[in-house]
């Protein structure tokens, strides 16, 4: 059985087209399209709990006027920054702290899933085959540990001593075999700005293996920029120093802002150059040599079963058992549901066979989750103006973890039709505005593996989609409600809002974060109303001063409805809103330096990023907006070379 998915996510789904946004007012900013896409509500004959949780999606006729309960909104930035970080103990209630040797390897990807017969690491069609033996092979001269991140360390229980072992750096640049790996490089496919591209694979990531802890967790380390591999095609399968110090922040950056991401535990400078042609225009250079080692609970992604379910009846088989192998170590709530809940019964139109039962198939419960998850990571995307400028289906995690950082970028200026990579300029598929929908493409072509391989039916492949565009827009709202301090979803307040913030080009961070100085009396003269804006709306003349009144005082107007206090709300908007963004200058300036042997403000920024929602005095400058010099190519944007 075949999903008819188009390449076009507008043809398919019936979407918006995914067209470029200019500036004009009109456009209706306030929020992506996909609600009124999806009108189907699961009916819910049970409020019993399960290990299946979702939120209640609003009638239609509520749809601007939602109410955002404290448990929805209450912990949007801060409910994953301290996820695994409590420290383990042994019996005695000391701290667990582990040298490299003593990892505990499990490596269950390799003894449980097929592989490449052959471990050589010519470039080669790999088929029946999940990943390839192939060990690290890139060349190190004095290789250098240049920074590090201890949160990382903790959920490895690694002792924070080992990162002073001399030998610590050929360890984990691979140069020297670390004691207990058994080392991959995984076999995915994927679509690539809406092509199918084929075999692509971990050409230049190479996974050692599965540590688990004293919890039980499993955390997967992968050396990216480890050298070649079959999957390396025509590349050295190596990396530079300034792509990987870009990965290395950005990934710890999105931990502490609270946006599900895989992690980096370090990163090493090899000592060799590499040559790049960074925007692929004939002029190539030497640059500095480097690798991150990058941890996830899973490195799997939509592509992983994308390849195999391309490949015809003979590598069905390997869907099912990679969707096993998923489900067994990731998903383990899904094998335990309990068949008698009726609650994850949901009708899903008019017809007799319209009811699809998530538990007589962990294969739906399966993909209606990762639906779930992939929805949720795009709001939380749009809540902090993130951009990641390569959606293609290779670099989309079956966790819902932002993963592969590439020519990403931070919202500076207000602009939907932003993309931070100059691949994606002629039609900017993947830019800011267009997220939710690609998102929802992306699903359709997973799940459409998942039918291809009859472990799901039309039905269900339908309601996955249908469960991203609910789950979405559930998210969405909730978390713009709580930027703006509003104790109940306004579509009229945060579009016009939006379209203001377009039309003047507002820094959308730095805005966000003033807003919450706004006192809520509607009785503030209006020459005071933009005070505390002022830092935002720079240069606007007399006709967009007006409409900013305008807006600022229906804004006070919908908050001053709520008992809560000028301070209580504040409080409440600071935690959502960050102060401090990895801004694609803030990662040049740290890039510049490090290139010339300097990794103080690598460091610097580190720090910074953990706490993303705090005012830290004296660290003032990191907010500020980006400098002249910062809209040249490749800072503002990038190609994905690397």
């Amino acid at each position: 059985m075949l999903l008819r998915v188009c390449s076009s996510p507008s043809s398919f789904f019936n979407l918006r087209p995914l067209h470029l946004f200019t500036s004009s007012p009109k456009l209706p900013f306030g929020r992506p399209s996909l609600r009124r896409e999806f009108r189907l509500i699961p009916s819910r004959s049970s409020s019993s709990s399960s290990s299946f949780h979702r939120m209640e999606s609003p009638p239609a006729s509520s749809s601007s006027q939602t109410p955002v309960t404290a448990s929805e909104t209450d912990s949007l930035a801060k409910d994953l920054q301290n996820q695994n970080l409590g420290a383990s103990v042994d019996e005695g209630g000391a701290k667990i702290k582990r040298k490299l040797e003593d990892f505990n390897w499990d490596h269950s990807f390799v003894k449980e899933l097929p592989g490449d017969p052959r471990s050589d690491v010519t470039s080669r069609e790999v088929l029946h085959a999940c990943y390839s033996k192939v060990s690290p092979s890139v060349p190190v001269d004095d290789p250098q540990l240049v920074a590090w991140s201890d949160s990382v360390a903790e959920l490895l229980e690694l002792d924070p001593k080992e990162f002073e072992r001399p030998d610590f750096p050929l360890l984990l640049s691979g140069a020297k075999p670390l004691p207990g790996s058994m080392p991959y490089a995984q076999c995915y496919g994927g679509h690539q700005f809406g092509m199918w591209a084929g075999q692509l694979g971990d050409g230049r990531a190479i996974t050692l293996g599965e540590v688990l802890n004293s919890k039980g967790e499993r955390w997967e380390l992968q050396l990216k920029g480890a050298g070649k591999t079959p999957y390396s095609r025509f590349a050295d399968g190596l990396a530079v120093l300034r792509s990987s110090i870009r990965e290395f922040l950005c990934s710890e950056a999105m931990h502490f802002l609270g946006i599900p991401t895989t992690r980096a535990l370090c990163l090493l400078t090899t000592g060799q150059d590499v040559t790049r042609d960074m925007f692929y225009d004939g002029n190539p250079k030497e640059e500095p040599g480097a690798i991150v080692c990058r941890v996830s609970q899973s490195f799997l992604r939509f592509g992983s079963y994308q390849i195999h379910a391309s490949r015809g009846e003979e590598d069905l088989e390997i869907v099912r058992k990679l969707a096993d192998y998923a489900i067994k170590h990731h998903f383990p709530h899904i094998e335990s549901m309990n068949r008698s809940d009726d609650s994850l019964s949901f009708i899903t139109g008019k017809e007799d066979d319209s009811v699809v039962d998530l538990t007589s198939n962990k294969y739906a419960a399966w993909v209606v989750e990762i639906a779930e998850r992939t929805a949720t990571l795009v709001a939380r995307w749009q809540g902090v103006g993130f951009t990641h400028g390569v959606l293609n289906t290779d670099n989309m995690s079956i966790l819902g973890q932002t993963i592969d950082y590439g020519p990403f970028g931070f919202l500076d200026a207000f602009d939907p039709s932003f993309t931070p990579n100059t691949t994606d300029l002629p039609g900017r598929r993947y830019c800011f505005a267009n997220q939710p929908d690609i998102g929802l493409w992306n699903i359709a072509q997973f799940a459409k593996s998942l039918a291809v391989a009859e472990l799901i039916n039309q039905k269900e492949a339908n309601y996955a989609m249908e469960r991203y565009g609910e789950k979405f827009m559930d998210e969405y709202q909730a978390i713009m409600s709580k930027k703006l301090g509003l104790s109940k979803y306004n579509k009229e307040i945060i579009s016009k809002l939006l379209n203001n913030m377009a039309v003047d080009k507002v820094d959308y961070t730095n805005f966000f974060r003033l807003l919450s100085n706004v006192k809520a009396d509607p009785n503030t003269p209006e020459a005071e109303l933009l005070k505390p804006l002022k830092a935002a709306l720079l240069d606007i003349g007399k006709e967009r001063k007006e409409a900013w009144i305008k807006w600022v005082q229906a804004y006070i107007q919908e908050v001053s409805g709520s008992d809560t206090s000028d301070e209580e709300r504040k409080a409440r908007m600071d935690s959502v809103n960050p102060k401090y963004i990895l801004r694609n200058y803030l990662c040049q300036s740290a890039i510049d330096a490090a290139e010339q042997g300097d990794f103080s403000e690598v460091n610097n920024l580190i720090r910074l990023m953990k706490n993303p929602y705090e005012d830290q005095p004296g660290m003032e400058k990191y907010a500020r907006l980006p400098p002249a010099w910062a809209y040249r190519p490749g800072v503002c944007m990038l190609s994905c070379s690397s």
